[in-house]
């Protein structure tokens, strides 16, 4: 479910796209959008503090066998979150490793545009160094 409510709204379109036998679906709840509280820690590991909301966006929905999905994501993309909770009702069905497999293609892009994030900030490393006068 992380990666489903991490992963760009395109890529789970082009998955939700070619996705061969869509399923009926109906729709329990939503798509919802609201506020949530991010909570932050003082030093990382002190006192909790409300550090401020932010949207997120939830569906749940129901496939023709009765299997239940649920999503939240963070923004307001209601379509994300419905294809994200039918992904996850699917991974119920014996369509699990089909689910499994897209899943796994959005964990290997994330991982990729981590790295390339990674490689950018290291070019800009700069290393700070002091020489020593010899005075002492």
């Amino acid at each position: 479910m992380a990666a489903l409510a991490a992963a760009p709204t395109r890529a789970l379109a082009e998955i939700w796209d070619e996705w061969a036998d869509k399923p009926q679906t109906q729709r329990v709840r939503g798509p919802e959008t609201g506020l949530v509280m991010v909570r932050g820690r003082t030093g990382g590991g002190g006192s909790p503090f409300n550090l401020g909301e932010a949207t997120v966006t939830r569906a749940t929905v129901r496939l023709p066998g009765g299997e239940i999905g649920h999503s939240y994501a963070l923004g307001r993309d209601g379509e994300k979150a419905v294809v994200a909770a039918t992904l996850d009702a699917l991974w119920q069905t014996e369509a699990r490793q089909r689910v499994m497999e897209a899943v796994a293609l959005l964990e290997q892009a994330a991982s990729e545009a981590d790295a390339q994030r990674r490689a950018e900030t290291a070019a800009t490393r700069v290393n700070f160094f002091t020489m020593v006068r010899g005075e002492d």
